[in-house]
């Protein structure tokens, strides 16, 4: 439930409702707009499960049908023994008990046989249900892959995801069996009208009848449901973002020390007292308006069973066995119609969630080739990356975070981006690497345009490490060989890379070596590593893939100083004839770098070698000379002072040093309310 960029997701406003049809024509188009969006949902459920296996469309349909005949049969068994018994005790013959027996086992036969059907059909419903779940989240898990970062950002997409898992889980097989049960009641009421006819013509049709209130109720009332839900997912969402802020384990240190869980469930009952109001009263209007019609629908069955008393009585063939099979028919076509009306408004409030799922799938990519024939990447040659006039703002933001970059940066030569948090570092690699493309300007490789290229293939030249780098919940070996998927797994190249990173110092001490699972998420056994361990492990899958092209975002933030300084050794070595670009908060890194790049503000404020910033005595002298004399200042035991800049050029907005106090003073539980600025 975070949002895209770490933070909380962005909450969506709740949007009007549907205008009503003002005239007849607008009526009309109403119908055919909203039942044909209805069909064409249900079209889509039962393609995703004919994709699945097609026998299991063809089994359940099988199975419905069955279903449908059997209340029949079993109503005329019934009457069968009932008549048996009604003339065994009238005429009283000495082997009375035996004309009933066959009939009993009839019955058994029948009971039997109904419970085997529904244990096989409980199976392959069962069976189906996982195959058809499994075939949905695989084919979500596909579609996000394709999608593009640039959709990560934004809450709607969030949005649509979540949906989408959420229905994959069992919505999809619910609606498959809703509407094969229409077809057993269908087949079942159509039997039973056909027998009530006998004694009563009319009364299938008041049947019909009754049920229209209630199915206009139902169906006015599940629409009104699913809108709620759907444009109330702002106060859903926050009650799942603060509760899982309580139960989170990367959040649980902090909202324990700062003691922000009872503000955090304050502010969750709010989101829940104000989202349970509104669906509280809809319960209520529903429930009201049902017990109305209940009470006209009781007085209307009352006088349906007297006109089928009143026709067996007048009726000059007809038996008490007749009376009780004529009587279950009505009960049977009542129930038919109360249970065709459920299952129809449930199948239609089902299919206005599945939209969650089709919004999803028809996500469109926007980052791949702009040719019809995309331009192939030369692999282990030099390349050029140029960027010209290059501009970036993120979905929904009002600025750019990078304005008017001009870079060029070649195969052999080393990058450092300087620059404080939010400068624009991080976008730049994802510009680089075209997770996005610039919303200004132009980025070239090898003097192409980047958007040219299969990006597959682009996507290959790159070995990345990134800030949030992944942490995987598998084995050791898989940890490394995920930097080259394209080729078979390497054991002298994982050993290798991992011996480079620094990483064989804690795999060689684990008893299972490589194999070794990291984290507990599916053994408890997992190896549960540092911050540190897993950024060697993180560096150690860069220096496995064999890539043209590497990007380094603080490759080295978690490691102590010499560990950092042996994978900047390593670093030297493997980057020869590579395009390197580093990010890095150490300056100490950016020494012998070709170029460095200090950013400010989403723009380049300085370019050049050290030693040329060095002397010209800018933002990355005053950056670099404050760093070397907190070290050194740390070495002789002395406080740290951060050294006199220049009057009038405070480095990067001139923030004043932290003077040690304490902002806040003693924190108070957090009461889920946030203070007001005085005087405002």
């Amino acid at each position: 439930m975070y949002g895209p960029r770490g933070g909380p997701r962005p909450l969506q406003e709740e949007k009007p409702k549907e205008p009503r049809p003002k005239n007849f024509e607008e009526l009309i188009e109403y119908i055919v707009r909203v039942w044909g969006g209805f069909f064409k949902r249900l079209f889509y459920i039962y393609s995703l499960v004919w994709e699945t296996r097609k026998w299991i469309f063809f089994a359940l349909l099988g199975f419905a049908i069955i279903n449908g005949f059997t209340p029949v049969i079993g109503a005329y068994i019934g009457k069968l023994i009932i008549d048996v018994i009604t003339n065994v005790i009238a005429e009283k013959p000495p082997d009375g008990l035996m004309m009933v027996i066959p009939y009993l086992i009839l019955n058994f036969g029948y009971i039997f046989l109904t419970s085997l059907i529904s244990s096989v059909n409980g199976i392959v419903n069962r069976i189906a249900s996982e195959l058809v779940t499994n075939h949905i989240k695989l084919k979500i898990c596909n579609k996000a892959k394709e999608v593009d970062l640039r959709s990560f950002d934004m809450p709607e997409f969030y949005e649509k995801l979540e949906n989408a898992n959420r229905e994959a889980g069992g919505r999809p097989m619910q609606i498959l069996n809703s509407t094969l049960s229409i077809a057993s009641t269908l087949i079942s009421a159509v039997s039973f009208v056909v027998i009530l006819w006998a004694v009563s013509p009319i009364a299938p049709l008041i049947v019909v009848i009754l049920s229209i209130p209630s199915a206009v109720v139902n169906f006015k009332y599940r629409k009104k449901n699913v809108w709620y839900m759907r444009w109330h997912s702002k106060e859903r969402r926050q009650m799942q973002y603060y509760s899982d802020l309580i139960v989170n384990k990367d959040m649980v240190k902090e909202v324990k020390l700062f003691n922000l869980a009872d503000g955090f469930l304050e502010k969750y009952k709010q989101a829940f007292d104000k989202y349970f109001g509104g669906m509280k009263k809809l319960i209520f209007q529903e429930n009201a308006i049902h017990m109305g019609i209940s009470i006209f629908s009781v007085a209307g069955m009352c006088f349906l069973y007297i006109l089928v008393v009143k026709g067996v009585i007048n009726g000059e063939d007809f038996s008490i066995g007749d009376y009780t099979y004529f009587t279950s028919a009505l009960s049977n076509i009542s129930g038919s119609f109360s249970s065709l009306i459920g299952t129809t408004v449930g199948i239609y409030e089902g299919t206005l969630f599945i939209d969650n799922m089709i919004m999803f799938m028809n996500e469109e990519r926007t980052v791949a080739s702009i040719l019809p024939e995309p331009a192939h990447v030369e692999k282990h040659v030099e390349h050029e990356l140029r960027l010209e006039n290059v501009s970036f703002r993120y979905p929904g933001m009002t600025y750019d975070v990078l304005h008017d970059i001009n870079l060029t940066i070649k195969s052999g030569e080393s990058i450092v981006l300087v620059g404080l948090n939010g400068a624009g570092k991080t976008t730049l690699i994802k510009l680089l690497t075209r997770l996005y493309d610039p919303t200004g300007g132009t980025i070239y490789l090898d003097g192409r345009d980047i958007r040219e290229y299969d990006t597959e293939e682009l996507y290959s030249l790159f070995g990345i490490i990134f800030q949030d780098f992944g942490r995987y919940a598998v084995s050791v070996r898989e940890n490394i060989a995920f930097g080259d998927v394209s080729a078979p797994v390497d054991e002298q190249r994982i050993k290798k890379a991992a011996k480079e990173s620094n990483a064989d110092s804690f795999i060689d001490k684990f008893e299972e070596g490589y194999d070794a699972q990291l984290m507990r998420f599916f053994e408890l056994t997992g190896k549960e590593l540092s911050g540190g361990q897993w950024q060697k492990l993180a560096v150690a899958r860069a220096f496995y893939g064999d890539s043209d092209i590497l990007i380094l975002d603080e490759p080295t933030a978690s490691l102590d100083a010499i560990a950092e300084q042996e994978i900047f050794n390593q670093f030297e070595q493997l980057r020869q004839g590579k395009l390197t670009v580093f990010v890095s908060h150490r300056l100490s890194s950016a020494v012998r770098a070709s170029q460095i790049v200090v950013l400010s503000d989403g723009t380049i404020l300085e370019k050049g070698t050290h030693n040329e910033l060095m002397k010209k005595g800018g933002v990355y002298h005053d950056l670099f000379i404050t760093q070397a004399e907190r070290y050194i200042a740390s070495v002789d035991g002395e406080e740290e002072e951060a050294p006199e800049l220049p009057a009038g050029r405070p480095p990067f907005g001139g923030k004043p040093p932290f003077d040690g106090k304490p902002p806040f003073g003693e924190r108070p539980p957090f009461d889920g309310k946030m203070q007001k600025p005085q005087g405002k």
